[in-house]
Protein backbone atom coordinates (compact mmCIF):
# COMPACT_ATOMS: atom_id res chain seq x y z
CA UNK A 1 0.00 0.00 0.00
CA UNK A 2 1.10 3.36 -0.82
CA UNK A 3 0.27 6.26 1.21
CA UNK A 4 -2.91 7.35 -1.34
CA UNK A 5 -4.31 3.97 -0.41
CA UNK A 6 -7.85 5.19 1.84
CA UNK A 7 -7.45 1.88 4.05
CA UNK A 8 -4.60 3.13 6.04
CA UNK A 9 -6.59 5.68 7.33
CA UNK A 10 -9.40 3.70 8.47
CA UNK A 11 -10.04 2.55 12.06
CA UNK A 12 -12.75 0.61 14.28
CA UNK A 13 -14.55 3.61 15.90
CA UNK A 14 -17.80 1.41 18.14
CA UNK A 15 -20.72 3.03 18.89
CA UNK A 16 -20.41 3.71 22.17
CA UNK A 17 -17.15 5.72 21.67
CA UNK A 18 -19.54 8.09 19.96
CA UNK A 19 -20.35 11.13 21.97
CA UNK A 20 -24.36 11.76 21.71
CA UNK A 21 -24.32 14.87 24.32
CA UNK A 22 -22.35 17.58 25.44
CA UNK A 23 -20.59 17.64 28.57
CA UNK A 24 -22.27 19.86 31.16
CA UNK A 25 -19.07 22.72 31.29
CA UNK A 26 -17.71 22.95 27.78
CA UNK A 27 -13.62 23.15 28.86
CA UNK A 28 -13.94 19.65 31.01
CA UNK A 29 -13.54 17.92 27.88
CA UNK A 30 -10.47 15.68 28.24
CA UNK A 31 -7.73 16.91 25.88
CA UNK A 32 -5.15 14.27 24.38
CA UNK A 33 -1.88 16.36 23.94
CA UNK A 34 1.01 15.32 21.75
CA UNK A 35 4.21 17.42 21.19
CA UNK A 36 5.81 14.84 18.83
CA UNK A 37 7.72 11.69 19.75
CA UNK A 38 9.97 13.26 21.57
CA UNK A 39 7.65 13.22 24.35
CA UNK A 40 4.79 10.82 25.69
CA UNK A 41 0.92 12.04 25.05
CA UNK A 42 -0.46 13.69 28.12
CA UNK A 43 -3.80 13.88 29.19
CA UNK A 44 -5.32 16.60 30.15
CA UNK A 45 -8.21 18.86 29.76
CA UNK A 46 -9.22 21.54 27.54
CA UNK A 47 -9.37 23.93 30.62
CA UNK A 48 -5.57 23.34 30.81
CA UNK A 49 -4.63 25.01 27.66
CA UNK A 50 -3.45 28.60 29.24
CA UNK A 51 -0.39 25.79 30.69
CA UNK A 52 -0.20 24.40 26.95
CA UNK A 53 0.19 27.66 25.14
CA UNK A 54 3.10 29.68 25.14
CA UNK A 55 2.97 33.70 25.36
CA UNK A 56 3.74 34.44 21.87
CA UNK A 57 1.18 31.98 20.05
CA UNK A 58 -1.49 33.13 17.91
CA UNK A 59 -5.09 31.66 18.24
CA UNK A 60 -7.29 31.45 15.00
CA UNK A 61 -11.02 30.78 15.61
CA UNK A 62 -14.11 30.26 13.45
CA UNK A 63 -16.61 32.55 14.03
CA UNK A 64 -19.05 30.98 11.84
CA UNK A 65 -22.59 30.45 13.40
CA UNK A 66 -24.86 27.10 12.03
CA UNK A 67 -27.27 27.84 10.23
CA UNK A 68 -30.84 26.53 10.37
CA UNK A 69 -30.44 24.79 7.58
CA UNK A 70 -32.61 22.26 7.94
CA UNK A 71 -36.07 22.42 6.27
CA UNK A 72 -38.61 19.54 7.00
CA UNK A 73 -41.59 20.28 4.24
CA UNK A 74 -43.46 18.46 2.02
CA UNK A 75 -44.99 18.81 -1.26
CA UNK A 76 -48.55 19.79 -3.12
CA UNK A 77 -49.28 15.77 -2.26
CA UNK A 78 -48.14 16.07 0.66
CA UNK A 79 -44.88 13.83 0.69
CA UNK A 80 -42.36 14.35 3.20
CA UNK A 81 -38.90 16.39 1.90
CA UNK A 82 -36.49 17.39 3.62
CA UNK A 83 -33.91 20.14 2.20
CA UNK A 84 -30.65 21.04 3.66
CA UNK A 85 -29.62 24.67 2.75
CA UNK A 86 -25.72 24.60 1.85
CA UNK A 87 -25.15 28.22 0.31
CA UNK A 88 -25.95 30.86 -1.29
CA UNK A 89 -25.32 30.76 -5.38
CA UNK A 90 -24.91 33.64 -7.54
CA UNK A 91 -26.66 34.28 -10.72
CA UNK A 92 -30.65 33.93 -12.09
CA UNK A 93 -32.87 31.61 -12.81
CA UNK A 94 -33.69 30.97 -15.89
CA UNK A 95 -35.98 32.98 -17.65
CA UNK A 96 -38.91 29.82 -18.55
CA UNK A 97 -38.94 28.79 -14.43
CA UNK A 98 -39.55 32.63 -13.19
CA UNK A 99 -39.35 36.11 -14.61
CA UNK A 100 -37.15 38.20 -11.67
CA UNK A 101 -33.92 38.29 -10.48
CA UNK A 102 -34.17 36.06 -6.92
CA UNK A 103 -32.07 34.76 -4.28
CA UNK A 104 -30.95 31.21 -5.26
CA UNK A 105 -29.22 28.62 -3.02
CA UNK A 106 -28.13 24.82 -3.29
CA UNK A 107 -29.80 22.43 -0.94
CA UNK A 108 -29.47 18.87 -0.48
CA UNK A 109 -33.04 17.95 -1.20
CA UNK A 110 -34.36 13.91 -0.22
CA UNK A 111 -35.64 12.47 -2.29
CA UNK A 112 -34.45 14.65 -4.75
CA UNK A 113 -35.62 12.45 -7.92
CA UNK A 114 -38.91 12.89 -6.20
CA UNK A 115 -39.28 16.18 -6.65
CA UNK A 116 -39.97 17.99 -10.35
CA UNK A 117 -38.59 21.11 -11.60
CA UNK A 118 -40.39 24.08 -10.68
CA UNK A 119 -41.96 21.84 -7.60
CA UNK A 120 -43.43 24.12 -4.93
CA UNK A 121 -42.43 22.85 -0.93
CA UNK A 122 -44.81 23.77 1.85
CA UNK A 123 -44.39 24.07 5.55
CA UNK A 124 -46.21 21.61 7.55
CA UNK A 125 -49.19 24.14 8.22
CA UNK A 126 -49.27 24.38 4.27
CA UNK A 127 -47.26 28.14 4.05
CA UNK A 128 -45.69 27.93 0.34
CA UNK A 129 -42.38 28.40 1.42
CA UNK A 130 -39.32 27.22 -1.35
CA UNK A 131 -39.50 26.56 -5.41
CA UNK A 132 -37.18 24.06 -6.31
CA UNK A 133 -34.92 24.24 -9.39
CA UNK A 134 -32.46 22.26 -11.65
CA UNK A 135 -30.45 19.29 -10.27
CA UNK A 136 -26.57 19.97 -9.39
CA UNK A 137 -25.93 16.01 -8.62
CA UNK A 138 -25.67 14.30 -5.48
CA UNK A 139 -28.82 15.05 -4.47
CA UNK A 140 -27.68 18.77 -4.87
CA UNK A 141 -30.54 21.29 -6.14
CA UNK A 142 -31.27 24.75 -6.66
CA UNK A 143 -33.72 26.13 -4.34
CA UNK A 144 -35.44 30.03 -4.20
CA UNK A 145 -37.66 31.77 -1.67
CA UNK A 146 -41.57 31.85 -2.56
CA UNK A 147 -42.54 35.38 -2.51
CA UNK A 148 -40.59 38.15 -0.78
CA UNK A 149 -39.34 36.52 2.19
CA UNK A 150 -35.28 36.54 2.28
CA UNK A 151 -33.83 32.72 2.74
CA UNK A 152 -32.21 33.88 5.97
CA UNK A 153 -35.60 34.95 7.30
CA UNK A 154 -36.96 32.10 5.83
CA UNK A 155 -34.42 29.46 7.69
CA UNK A 156 -35.02 31.37 11.04
CA UNK A 157 -38.10 31.46 11.14
CA UNK A 158 -38.99 27.44 9.61
CA UNK A 159 -35.36 26.41 9.95
CA UNK A 160 -33.87 24.05 12.47
CA UNK A 161 -29.68 23.33 13.64
CA UNK A 162 -28.66 20.68 11.78
CA UNK A 163 -27.01 17.69 13.79
CA UNK A 164 -24.50 15.35 12.31
CA UNK A 165 -26.12 11.88 11.57
CA UNK A 166 -24.57 9.97 13.94
CA UNK A 167 -25.91 11.87 16.43
CA UNK A 168 -29.49 10.76 17.34
CA UNK A 169 -30.15 12.30 20.52
CA UNK A 170 -31.84 15.18 20.90
CA UNK A 171 -29.97 18.27 21.79
CA UNK A 172 -32.09 20.34 24.56
CA UNK A 173 -30.33 23.35 24.01
CA UNK A 174 -29.15 24.23 20.00
CA UNK A 175 -26.89 26.28 21.42
CA UNK A 176 -24.67 24.15 22.78
CA UNK A 177 -23.78 22.76 18.84
CA UNK A 178 -22.94 27.07 18.42
CA UNK A 179 -19.60 28.40 19.68
CA UNK A 180 -19.55 30.79 22.67
CA UNK A 181 -17.92 33.14 20.03
CA UNK A 182 -19.96 32.02 17.04
CA UNK A 183 -21.37 35.26 14.89
CA UNK A 184 -21.80 35.05 11.18
CA UNK A 185 -23.97 32.58 10.66
CA UNK A 186 -22.49 31.49 7.35
CA UNK A 187 -22.38 27.68 7.92
CA UNK A 188 -24.21 24.01 7.98
CA UNK A 189 -22.23 22.58 10.99
CA UNK A 190 -20.46 24.01 14.11
CA UNK A 191 -16.75 23.76 14.00
CA UNK A 192 -16.49 21.76 16.55
CA UNK A 193 -13.04 21.99 18.30
CA UNK A 194 -14.20 25.34 19.20
CA UNK A 195 -17.24 23.84 21.12
CA UNK A 196 -14.55 23.64 24.01
CA UNK A 197 -13.82 26.75 24.41
CA UNK A 198 -15.90 29.56 27.24
CA UNK A 199 -15.91 32.82 27.64
CA UNK A 200 -13.60 32.26 30.52
CA UNK A 201 -11.07 30.19 29.41
CA UNK A 202 -10.52 32.77 26.16
CA UNK A 203 -9.88 35.64 28.98
CA UNK A 204 -7.29 33.37 30.58
CA UNK A 205 -5.52 33.65 27.54
CA UNK A 206 -5.90 36.48 26.77
CA UNK A 207 -4.32 37.18 30.18
CA UNK A 208 -1.58 35.58 29.97
CA UNK A 209 -0.75 37.85 27.02
CA UNK A 210 -1.91 34.80 24.22
CA UNK A 211 -3.01 36.59 20.87
CA UNK A 212 -6.51 35.63 19.68
CA UNK A 213 -8.02 36.20 16.55
CA UNK A 214 -10.77 34.61 14.14
CA UNK A 215 -12.28 34.30 10.64
CA UNK A 216 -14.79 32.63 9.13
CA UNK A 217 -15.05 29.59 6.95
CA UNK A 218 -18.97 28.31 6.50
CA UNK A 219 -18.20 24.68 7.00
CA UNK A 220 -20.35 23.35 3.86
CA UNK A 221 -20.66 19.33 2.29
CA UNK A 222 -17.03 19.74 1.47
CA UNK A 223 -15.78 18.99 4.85
CA UNK A 224 -18.17 15.78 5.38
CA UNK A 225 -18.60 14.03 2.32
CA UNK A 226 -17.39 10.14 2.75
CA UNK A 227 -14.30 9.71 0.32
CA UNK A 228 -15.83 6.87 -1.52
CA UNK A 229 -12.72 6.22 -3.59
CA UNK A 230 -10.09 3.40 -3.03
CA UNK A 231 -7.10 6.44 -4.07
CA UNK A 232 -7.22 9.25 -1.89
CA UNK A 233 -6.17 11.08 -4.48
CA UNK A 234 -8.88 10.98 -6.81
CA UNK A 235 -11.96 12.21 -4.09
CA UNK A 236 -13.43 15.10 -5.50
CA UNK A 237 -13.92 18.38 -3.12
CA UNK A 238 -16.42 21.20 -2.69
CA UNK A 239 -15.99 24.66 -2.13
CA UNK A 240 -16.05 26.37 1.05
CA UNK A 241 -16.58 29.92 1.48
CA UNK A 242 -13.68 32.03 3.73
CA UNK A 243 -13.16 35.41 5.11
CA UNK A 244 -9.89 36.47 6.90
CA UNK A 245 -9.56 39.55 8.31
CA UNK A 246 -6.78 41.81 7.38
CA UNK A 247 -5.54 41.97 11.56
CA UNK A 248 -6.20 37.89 11.81
CA UNK A 249 -4.16 37.54 8.78
CA UNK A 250 -1.00 39.87 9.50
CA UNK A 251 -0.62 38.65 12.93
CA UNK A 252 -0.37 35.27 11.37
CA UNK A 253 1.96 36.49 9.19
CA UNK A 254 4.33 38.20 11.50
CA UNK A 255 4.10 35.40 14.27
CA UNK A 256 5.48 33.07 11.49
CA UNK A 257 8.27 35.83 10.99
CA UNK A 258 9.13 36.04 14.80
CA UNK A 259 9.11 31.94 14.96
CA UNK A 260 6.29 31.82 16.81
CA UNK A 261 3.28 29.30 16.20
CA UNK A 262 0.04 29.69 14.87
CA UNK A 263 -2.37 27.73 16.27
CA UNK A 264 -5.71 27.08 14.71
CA UNK A 265 -8.91 25.83 16.57
CA UNK A 266 -10.37 22.91 14.07
CA UNK A 267 -9.59 21.89 10.91
CA UNK A 268 -11.75 24.41 9.12
CA UNK A 269 -8.98 26.95 10.54
CA UNK A 270 -6.44 25.00 9.08
CA UNK A 271 -8.59 25.02 5.51
CA UNK A 272 -8.48 28.64 5.72
CA UNK A 273 -5.18 30.01 6.16
CA UNK A 274 -3.65 27.21 3.92
CA UNK A 275 -5.52 28.39 1.48
CA UNK A 276 -4.88 31.98 1.48
CA UNK A 277 -1.18 31.03 2.11
CA UNK A 278 -1.53 29.27 -1.32
CA UNK A 279 -3.17 31.93 -3.45
CA UNK A 280 -1.22 34.71 -1.99
CA UNK A 281 0.73 35.08 -5.37
CA UNK A 282 -2.98 34.51 -7.34
CA UNK A 283 -4.88 36.93 -8.47
CA UNK A 284 -7.96 36.50 -6.40
CA UNK A 285 -8.02 38.28 -2.91
CA UNK A 286 -6.64 35.26 -1.05
CA UNK A 287 -8.50 37.01 2.36
CA UNK A 288 -12.05 36.96 0.93
CA UNK A 289 -12.17 33.65 -1.25
CA UNK A 290 -13.84 30.44 -1.85
CA UNK A 291 -11.52 27.37 -1.65
CA UNK A 292 -11.72 23.26 -2.84
CA UNK A 293 -8.41 22.57 -0.86
CA UNK A 294 -8.06 19.05 -0.15
CA UNK A 295 -5.31 18.55 2.16
CA UNK A 296 -4.00 14.72 2.75
CA UNK A 297 -0.69 13.27 3.11
CA UNK A 298 2.12 14.81 1.44
CA UNK A 299 0.62 18.51 1.70
CA UNK A 300 3.03 20.77 2.30
CA UNK A 301 1.73 23.61 5.41
CA UNK A 302 3.11 26.70 5.54
CA UNK A 303 0.77 29.09 7.71
CA UNK A 304 -0.31 26.78 10.71
CA UNK A 305 1.95 24.77 13.34
CA UNK A 306 -0.32 23.68 16.03
CA UNK A 307 -3.65 22.35 16.11
CA UNK A 308 -6.45 21.51 18.69
CA UNK A 309 -8.68 19.23 16.98
CA UNK A 310 -11.58 16.78 17.74
CA UNK A 311 -11.32 12.86 17.15
CA UNK A 312 -12.94 12.18 13.65
CA UNK A 313 -14.46 10.01 11.67
CA UNK A 314 -12.39 7.08 9.89
CA UNK A 315 -11.95 7.52 6.18
CA UNK A 316 -13.00 10.67 6.36
CA UNK A 317 -11.56 13.92 4.97
CA UNK A 318 -10.39 15.25 8.32
CA UNK A 319 -8.99 12.47 9.40
CA UNK A 320 -6.77 12.88 6.33
CA UNK A 321 -6.22 16.45 7.24
CA UNK A 322 -4.81 15.03 10.56
CA UNK A 323 -2.73 13.00 8.60
CA UNK A 324 -0.82 15.15 7.03
CA UNK A 325 -0.65 17.65 9.91
CA UNK A 326 1.09 15.07 12.37
CA UNK A 327 1.75 11.95 10.21
CA UNK A 328 1.64 8.38 11.40
CA UNK A 329 1.37 9.17 14.69
CA UNK A 330 -2.26 9.61 14.78
CA UNK A 331 -2.97 6.14 14.65
CA UNK A 332 -1.31 4.98 17.73
CA UNK A 333 -3.03 8.40 19.89
CA UNK A 334 -6.43 7.62 18.11
CA UNK A 335 -5.82 3.80 19.75
CA UNK A 336 -4.92 5.33 22.89
CA UNK A 337 -7.58 7.52 22.92
CA UNK A 338 -10.16 4.71 21.98
CA UNK A 339 -8.40 2.44 24.97
CA UNK A 340 -8.53 4.86 27.48
CA UNK A 341 -12.43 6.36 26.90
CA UNK A 342 -12.07 9.71 24.95
CA UNK A 343 -15.15 10.61 23.58
CA UNK A 344 -15.43 11.08 19.30
CA UNK A 345 -17.04 13.16 17.36
CA UNK A 346 -18.87 16.27 17.67
CA UNK A 347 -19.66 16.04 20.96
CA UNK A 348 -16.29 14.32 22.31
CA UNK A 349 -12.85 15.12 23.56
CA UNK A 350 -10.25 16.59 21.66
CA UNK A 351 -6.69 16.57 21.01
CA UNK A 352 -4.12 19.20 20.95
CA UNK A 353 -1.26 18.08 18.49
CA UNK A 354 1.77 20.25 16.26
CA UNK A 355 2.75 19.96 13.08
CA UNK A 356 5.45 17.16 11.93
CA UNK A 357 8.64 18.60 10.82
CA UNK A 358 8.14 19.15 6.68
CA UNK A 359 11.75 18.87 4.61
Amino acid sequence: MNDYTLDLYDYHLPPSSIAQKPLPQRDQARLLVDMGSQSPPKHLKVADLPDILRQEDVVVLNDARVLKARLRLQKQTGGKVEVLALQPLSGDMPNEVVSMPIEIWEALVRPSRRVPLGATLFSAQGTPLLLVGEDLGEGRRKVWPVGEMAMADLLEEFGEVPLPPYITTTLSDSERYQTVFADQPTAVAAPTAGLHLTPELLLKLKSKGITIHSLNLAVGLGTFRPITTPNIADHPIHEEHYQIPEHTWQSCLEAKAAGNRVVAVGTTVVRALEAAALSESSATNPLRNSTDLYIFPGFQFRMVDALLTNFHLPRSTLLLLLAAFMGGRWRQLYELALKDGYRFLSFGDAMFCTRQHQP
